[in-house]
Order: structure tokens, then sequence, then C-alpha cells
């Protein structure tokens, strides 16, 4: 069933907008402290509305979720490959370097130990002094971030198109394969099923022992995350821009139609409608049959899901690091996982029934208040134009004079009456016009527009600023794209859109110096793309085109340990 998209309340407000630089997810303690990563670098702790108790500096940004331990600890990570643990004051405990860049966050087991996933192509389990007690090799980069079972079980997606599961001492208990790639962090049902979203445009449904129960097939791909309400449906937005509830048996009981690509997780509020924005800007607010309550369109980006306090202030984050908080809403829903990562504070594993008691407790208050309720939008009123008067020689109508103030604490003077006043007829001057000697205009110079540059150009300077990390080579995105006659669209910091032919791909992209940029092995793997190595450079066919990119892939990562980008390279 498809839901009504225009929207049938008036928003909310948002109460406080402040420029923090925000690149992160937000954490929300359960005191209602915020906790995120900047665009500086810096892990920041603030208060239920933007203003700073502390800060950290790390070694380089990262995206992921700072997670916050019931003891008050930060787990953060980082791109500079560490995992950073902070005291409730924001002190430094400990800091463990691992083997990647960290873009997925991690998940806190009950004894505060942490699972760490790398785009280095392992996972870790970190005790909660920082030391290694396991790692498992994935071979593939892990941007999905890990689950927790109630068993203990982990599950986590990566770049070799599989969901795994590992055993809590890091032994491999099953694999899963999808139709593509997975970034899409799993959710875990209130029986132990595992739902995750593909590249592969579906929505996968996972028992607990790894046999597939269904798969719902949307029209682009999956990256968000999904949630799992508390009436037992798993909501996710696509990039095909809509949102699907699907119930436990794999039927979809409705879908919104929220006009752009979503890449957010969406999260349920206690009284089970569903929060979600979408890469135009716009957060979407929908009921429980998928109706539209409310939009707030901001036009910036959102990547990110929105984030609740207990209190029930919800935030969200705009392109170029804005928080956004809207006050006096109504808290997350206790559910088997309402928000991403199943808690304000990130944990990352399935509540017990302990937790879920505790939770109802600390809500409570939030979801029961008296709050305003968003009245129907009424049509806008039609104001006609003014039509022309002519006055008459006589006296003129009382008038009342505007308010001067609309502050309740200085009210506007009441309204008086004047007393009637009779014009005197006046008789205007005659006025010569003063001849007027237009100055001379100088034109001002005119500068040629810059010629495009040809798809050679592009490769040559894409393959100048090529890139090498994690045994893979990186070419900016831009211009390699250009090179090879592609378009890119919904840019985010794990992903990009290349519209190839009448289709359209996404891949893996990496940021450096916070320009994007693109594995070379990622373009040798897109629809109707042949790439051959020859002396000094890659060459990729497409038709009957070549674009020859000059670079040194031997000279750049050297053919020895395990050379990623062999498998792409030697299409035929």
């Amino acid at each position: 069933m498809s839901a009504q998209q225009s929207p049938a309340q008036t928003a909310p407000k948002v109460a406080v907008f402040k420029e923090l630089r925000v690149i992160s997810g937000v954490t929300v303690s359960p005191n209602g402290d915020l906790t995120f990563v900047g665009s500086d670098a810096r892990v920041r702790r603030t208060d239920a509305t933007g203003s700073e108790k502390w800060s950290f500096l790390t070694g380089d940004i990262g995206r992921a979720y700072p997670v916050v331990t019931p003891q008050g600890v930060t787990i953060t990570a980082s791109y500079d490959d560490h995992v950073y643990a902070l005291d409730p004051a924001g002190k430094l405990l400990w800091k463990t370097k691992l083997d990647g860049d960290i873009f997925a966050t991690p998940a806190l087991r009950p004894d505060g130990s942490v699972i760490v996933a790398t785009a280095g192509g392992s996972v870790h389990a970190l005790d909660p002094a920082g030391k290694t007690l396991w790692t498992f090799k994935v071979g593939a980069p892990v941007f999905s971030s890990p689950a927790v079972a109630a068993d203990g079980t982990i599950y986590f997606g990566a770049q070799n198109s599989r969901m795994h599961a590992l055993t809590p001492d890091g032994r491999l208990k099953w694999t899963y394969a999808a139709g593509s790639l997975v970034f899409s962090s799993p959710a875990i049902g209130a029986d132990g099923s595992v739902y995750f979203g593909s590249s592969d445009r579906r929505l996968h449904a996972l028992s607990a022992d790894g046999k597939p129960r269904w798969t719902h097939l949307t029209n682009l791909f999956v990256n968000a995350s999904p949630i799992v309400t508390s009436g037992g449906l798993i909501v996710v937005g696509s990039y095909d821009g809509n949102v699907y509830a699907v119930n436990t048996s794999g039927e979809l009981e409705w879908t919104y139609r929220a006009g752009a690509a979503v890449a957010g997780t969406a999260a349920e509020l206690s009284d089970g409608s569903v929060v979600v924005p979408d890469l135009s800007g716009t957060v979407h607010a929908i009921g429980k049959a998928g109706q539209g309550l409310w939009q707030i369109r901001t036009g910036k980006k959102i990547d990110l899901g929105v984030s609740v306090s207990d209190q029930g202030s919800v935030y969200f984050v705009t392109d170029g690091g804005g928080l956004n908080i809207l006050q006096k809403q109504r808290p997350l829903a206790v559910a088997p996982w309402p928000t991403f990562h199943a808690t304000p504070a990130a944990w990352g594993r399935a509540p017990s029934e302990a937790e879920l008691q505790a939770q109802a407790q600390a809500r409570r208050a939030a979801a029961t208040a008296v709050i305003s309720v968003p009245k129907p939008t009424s049509p806008v009123a039609v104001t006609p134009a003014p039509q022309p008067v002519t006055p008459r020689p006589t006296t003129p109508a009382p008038t009342t004079p505007a308010p001067t103030s609309p502050n309740p604490s200085n009210p506007a003077p009441r309204p008086t009456t004047p007393a009637p006043v009779t014009p005197a007829p006046v008789t205007p001057a005659p006025v010569t016009p003063a001849p007027v000697t237009p100055a001379p205009v100088t034109p001002a110079p005119v500068t040629p527009p810059r010629p495009a540059r040809t798809p050679a150009q592009l490769a040559q300077d894409a393959a100048a600023r090529a890139r090498s990390a994690d045994g893979q080579v990186f070419l900016p995105l831009t211009e390699a794209a250009g090179a090879l006659g592609l378009s890119v669209q919904n840019v985010t910091v794990r992903t990009a859109t290349l519209t190839v032919g009448a289709e359209r791909v996404p891949v893996t992209v990496r940021t450096f110096g916070r320009e994007v940029f693109v594995p070379l092995a990622a373009l040798g793997d897109l629809p109707g793309t042949r790439t051959r190595l020859t002396p000094g450079a890659v060459v990729f066919t497409r038709g009957t085109q070549d674009v020859r990119f000059p670079l040194s892939v031997p000279a750049l990562v050297p053919l020895q340990g395990k050379p990623e980008f062999l498998g792409p390279l030697q299409k035929s």
C-alpha cells in the first residue's frame, strides 16, 4: 500500500540551531547530554541544547556514532585507525590502534568489551581497558556497524557482499551472500532474526542460524540501516526515494513516498510515528499506517538518521555541521530496535528484558507528557490585490494606527479616532528638469569561459593525484568519473552513485583531505567496463572508447601480499 506524501499536520519548529561542525552521528546519554565528532577532529560533549561541556582532540575526523557506556565512558572511533576511550570528564583513558580507518560504529557488549570493524578488513574485540581479545580477518572492508544479539552472536556486513555471524569469541558461525555490497548495519528482531539492506536493492531477513527467511525488492539500493518497531515492522528507506514497512512475514504493510533518496536510519517514537530524513534535507514524520504527518524542509543534505533523547528532544544534523533540535516531542518507542544501533547511547546490542523495562521507565514522563499537538495544515489565505481608489475631496475616514510592538510586555496603544481634517488645496510649482549628461561607461573585460577538459585531460589530472591506502589505489572521484563519461550523484562519506548508461551503480568512496576518492578497483567493476594494465598506465575501455590513466599501479601498491586491485584489472 502506498501512503500519502503530503503532510497532514503543521511541522514542529526547530527550537535550537547551532553551527557546531558536527559530522558524526549524535549520541544521547540518559541525562540528555549529546556526544559527537566535529569536522575539526574533536569529540564533543554538550548539554541537551548544544552548549559545550568538554572536547577532546583525536588524530583525524570520524563519522561513527560515539558509544556512551552505562558508566559514562565514551568509546569513539576515528579515521586515524584508533579507538579512543574517554572518561566522563573527557579525559583519555586509553587508545588502541587497529588496522585501518574506522567508519563503523563500535558495538558495546554487556561485559563492557567492544566490537570494532575496520576498513582494513578486520573485526576486533577489545576489553574494557582497550586490550585486544581477538581479531577476525574478513578480507574485505567493513563499513556496516556490528550488532550483538542476546546470545552474544555478532553480525555485520562487508564489501564482499556478505552478512557475517561470529561467535562471542570471534569464530565464524556462517555467512550469507547478498547480491551486492552491504553498507547497511543489521537490526535484530525480538525473535533473533537479522534484517539488513544491500546494494542489490533488497531488504533481507535471515533467521538466527543464517537461513534466508525473505527478501523485499525496492527500486534502488538500500544502504540505510533498518529499524524494528514496537509493532513488529521492519522500516527502512531506499535510494529510490521511498520508505518501506514490511512485517516479520515479509509482507509489505505500507510504502511512504519521501521523494528523495534515503540514506539515514529511521527512528520510532513512543506514539508509533516514524521520523526519517532524506538526502534532499527534508525530515519526514510518518504515521502508523504510513501516512505523512509533517515535514521539515532544510534544503541541506541529511545523510545520518535522527537521534532522540529519553526526554523527548529530536536531533538531526544538516550538511555543514548544523545541529538542529526539536524540543517537547515524544521519546523513542520501547521496541526491539527502534533507532540506529538500538539505543540513543548507540550500544548496538539487542536489549535484555531488564533493559527494556528500564527504557520504559526512563521514557514514561516524556511519553505521557501533555504536548502541543500540531494542528492540521490549513490552506493559505490569499488576499486579493488592492484596487486603485480615487480619493474624494472630503473628510478622510477614521484610521487605526498599526501596533508598535507584538511583545505582550510592551503593548500597543489603543486605537483612537482622529478628528476630521479638510486638506487645503495645493498648487504644485512647475519643475524644469535639469539636463543629465550620461557618464562614459568603460565595458568590463570579458574573460572567455574555460574550455571543458577532455577525457584525456581529466584522466591525467586524476592520475596525478592518485593515492594508495590499505592495499588499494584511489582516484579523485570527480575527475575519474568525468574521464569515463559518468555522472556522479548522491555522494556520502561512504558511497556515491555513478550513472552508467541507464543504470545507477553504487560505489565505495573514501575521503582524503576532505576530497572524495574512488577505488580504482571499483571503476574496473562498473558494467560495460574493461580494464588492462600497460607499462605506466591503466586503460579503461567503455564501448569503443579507450581512456588512459597515466599511473603506475605497481609503484603505488607493490604487487605483494594480497593485491586487491588485480581482480577487476585482469578483466579482458
